[in-house]
């Protein structure tokens, strides 16, 4: 039973990792699709109680942003795992560019998540932690050190 949580700010290639990795393992939890933090935790718990694996496709940009879906795994024995997109903040705004409707995101909202973005920590309570990058729309992990810091 695993958990995962990407971490990065809006249009770092979040859920295209989710698609390309997980679509067919786990399924989804995204505030983006569900609205409102009640059907969220209605979701979080069913996926708890089935023993579903799971991603959190959430900016999570701060430790108190990912503590309650680590707690929460972590009472059901699920092993949770981390995924930090290194921001690319330029990178991301030029994606943003191609969204349209309610896909598109404000260049404001983007740097204010950029703002909060802490990298996580294993203290954190993740099992493993991982770093992503992108480039030509590829995508590179890497284990995640506690030494290495970003340049945010």
């Amino acid at each position: 039973m695993e958990c995962i949580v990407l971490i990065g700010i809006q249009a770092s290639g979040k859920s295209t990792f989710y698609k390309e990795r997980y679509i067919d393992s786990h399924l989804r939890l995204n505030m983006d699709m569900l609205k409102t933090r009640y059907r969220e935790k209605l979701l979080l718990n069913a996926f708890l109680e089935a023993k579903q694996p799971f991603v959190v496709d959430n900016t999570n940009p701060a430790p108190a942003d990912r503590l309650p879906y680590i707690e929460a795994a972590k009472s059901h024995r699920f092993t949770v795992v981390g995924f930090f997109f290194e921001p690319d903040y330029e990178e991301s705004i030029r994606r943003n560019a191609q969204r349209t409707g309610k896909a598109f995101v404000r260049e404001i909202g983007i740097g204010s998540v950029m703002k909060k973005l802490v990298p996580p920590s294993l203290s954190e309570g993740f099992d493993r932690l991982y770093r992503v990058t992108s480039s030509g729309g590829a995508f590179a992990v890497e284990p995640m050190t506690e030494e290495r810091e970003t340049d945010g």
